[in-house]
């Protein structure tokens, strides 16, 4: 099982508790487990990774073992989504 803490915004999207816990059927790569939390959780669905582009979206980062991952590949293993606060 791996915990996901979410951001309120997509908290309030899913209507979920800030902390959730997923299961991912082999490594644990970014993606899998954004494709699980989706799967679980459809109304996130385009929520934390564009459609489009594949791309995460800009006001989010993704933490794992208190690390900043947010500009690495999506099939790396490990994972936190945090929302970005912008402005100065």
């Amino acid at each position: 099982m791996i915990k996901i803490t979410l951001p309120f915004h997509l908290q309030r999207l899913a209507q979920i508790d800030p902390e959730v816990e997923i299961e991912v059927n082999g490594p644990a790569t970014q993606r899998a487990v954004i494709e699980a939390l989706e799967q679980r959780y459809p109304t996130l669905r385009g929520a934390i990774v564009d459609l489009h582009t594949g791309k995460r979206r800009p006001l989010l980062r993704f933490f794992a073992c208190q690390q900043d991952i947010s500009h690495e590949g999506l099939d790396r293993e490990e994972f936190l989504i945090v929302g970005a606060i912008s402005g100065g």
